[in-house]
Order: structure tokens, then sequence, then C-alpha cells
């Protein structure tokens, strides 16, 4: 079995009109990654000013290439405010 890490990401939006526009896309790439695990849970801060994102992956290099193609990155609607690996003890 592959050594998996686990990244923390959280991101602010910016350009809510576009964010809007894309977020169908967004969030069906997402599903695309939940059923490969390789995400393993999202979603908006109660506010809507940004989300936070956990994925299971086998680099930040991966990461970083699946990040690159998500729609959210390609139309430049949000900014990324961390992307730490995290080691938790408890599931």
């Amino acid at each position: 079995m592959a050594y998996v890490a686990r990244f923390v990401r959280e991101i602010k939006f910016k350009n809510d009109e576009e964010r809007m526009r894309v977020r169908p896309a967004h969030r069906a790439y997402l599903a695309e990654l939940l059923a490969t695990r390789k995400l393993v849970t999202a979603g908006p801060w109660a506010d809507d000013s940004g989300a936070l994102h956990v994925f299971d992956v086998a680099s930040e290099a991966e990461l970083r290439e699946l990040l690159a193609a998500d729609p959210y990155t390609i139309a430049d609607v949000c900014d990324e405010v961390s992307l730490r690996e995290w080691q938790p003890i408890f599931p």
C-alpha cells in the first residue's frame, strides 16, 4: 500500500459572480475526487467567505496537480490561505 499524505487546504473566495457561475463545475470536480478517495471532505465556512478541503494524496505534487485542474483555480475565484500536511490522530 502506498503512503498517503493528508493535506488541509483553506481558501478565501473572491469574485463572487464568477465563482457562482463555475460553482457547479467545481462541485462536480470535488465529487469526482471524493469518488476516487482523493478528497476526504470539503465545504464552505458558515459565512461563505471561503472553504476548507481535506485531501488524501500520495504527495503535495499530486495535490498541486489536482488543484490546478479545479474549475475554481482555472477561473481564479479563490486565494489559497493555507495548505498544510496534517497528521490526524483520530479519524
